[in-house]
């Protein structure tokens, strides 16, 4: 029985998972062929309104993909807070959609299809894919010029149903609706302008759009799951690591990874205010305990080199918030052991004075940044790294 939610490389192994990537490509690449859409001239007949096929190909695709996401997230098979959104920046976006779109219409290609054109010997094609690498090169050879502009407007992961502030269940029924409406629209125009009479399109479509609609209702009916059955869901495994102490690491670990130059380290400080002021960890980043929610998407978004670890009091007091966080799928988690009671008795020096009640320090005591060179111990290592989850594309391109 698969533990859920599917972790693939981690069930198969790192071999037999990329072979099922390949074969999944292999399958779309034939699927795109066999739809002819190694045809230059058929993709270019969407501008003209003469034959919608890419259209209505690409679009039942992503309602499609859509449906089968938000069913497979409600049901617990997949988590859709791993799942990689491109993060929105609006300026940019506009201009790269407007040069790939012009790109589309010259050239009668996007990246994907001319891959497929390119691999059965089509010269369009393989003079499109070279055009596309020789682009991909200038881009890369001239961003200083306009970097400022590559990275304005930025607002992170946006997504339809938090834009809106809709259900994932609402806003994919909506969609599904709006597609079938736009699909009618297509075959309207294709018998207006292109000549393609509506009685050659396949009856069975009907039947695949009640179909679809019906996985929409359902998806709305399962909804989405919330925090707490996030937990229920990994609780078995997950409340072992917390009973077995396997993610409360000793100071010393801690004060190694800071100085790992391959990792980057998150101090996330979670107590009261007044004892992050009186003392704290240098770089530790003060939170509320209410903001652990919102701070999710935030940490998950880091790159996947990012240890996170939860600063209390005494250690303890952060396991729910490790839960809380846990559920939200935060990777490479972990809690400080004993707290920032532990961290200064094993950083203060003897000679030193110790932190005064009532005299706020903050970083500037000499243990909020101790020399690794100076304090000698050994500990159990603790930290294993996650396996990164890389941005993948999606669309035409």
């Amino acid at each position: 029985m698969a533990d859920f939610p599917l972790n693939i490389v981690a069930s198969l192994g790192t071999w037999q998972a990329f072979l099922l990537y390949a074969l999944i490509g292999f399958a779309f690449g034939w699927v795109l062929e066999s739809s002819g859409f190694g045809n230059s001239r058929k993709l270019a007949a969407q501008f003209y309104f003469q034959e919608l096929t890419v259209l209505k190909v690409m679009f039942t695709a992503i309602v499609t993909a859509m449906t089968l996401i938000f069913a497979a997230s409600g049901l617990g098979v997949l988590d859709y807070n791993l799942l990689w959104v491109p993060p929105t920046y609006i300026w940019p976006g506009v201009a790269g959609g407007f040069v790939m779109g012009l790109g589309f219409i010259i050239g009668g290609f996007c990246p994907g299809t001319s891959l497929v054109a390119a691999a059965t010997l089509k010269v369009d094609g393989i003079f499109f894919v070279l055009g596309a690498l020789f682009g991909i090169a200038l881009f890369g050879e001239t961003i200083g010029f306009y970097e400022p502009f590559f990275n304005s407007s930025f607002l992170g992961r946006m997504t339809l149903s938090d834009s809106l502030r809709l259900t994932e269940g609402t806003l994919t029924v909506a969609i599904v609706l709006g597609a079938i409406a736009v699909f009618a629209g297509a075959e309207w125009l294709e018998e207006r302008v292109g000549g393609i009479p509506r009685s050659q399109a396949p009856r069975w479509r009907y039947g695949a759009s009640a179909a679809l609609i019906m996985s929409a209702l359902l998806v709305a009916l399962i909804g989405q799951p919330g925090n707490e059955e996030r937990w229920e869901r990994i609780a078995s495994l997950e409340q072992l690591r917390l009973d077995h102490r396997e993610v409360h690491i000793d100071p010393l670990e801690v004060l190694s990874l800071l100085h790992d130059d391959a990792l980057r380290v998150e101090l996330l400080d979670l107590r009261e205010e007044f004892d992050f002021n009186r003392f704290h960890i240098r770089d530790a980043r003060h939170l509320e305990p209410d903001s652990l929610q919102d701070l999710a998407e935030e940490l998950i978004a880091m790159p996947g080199n990012t240890v996170f670890v939860l600063i209390g009091r005494e250690g303890d007091d952060m396991e729910q918030p490790w839960r809380e966080l846990r559920a939200a799928s935060v990777p490479n988690l972990y809690i400080l052991d004993g707290g920032t009671e532990s961290w200064l008795k094993r950083f203060t020096d003897p000679s030193k004075s110790p932190v005064a009640p009532g005299l706020a320090l903050g970083d500037r005591h000499p243990a909020a940044d101790p020399n690794p060179r100076l304090f000698e111990g050994s500990f159990e290592p603790k930290v294993e790294m996650e396996i990164k989850r890389a941005p993948s594309g999606g669309g035409c391109g």
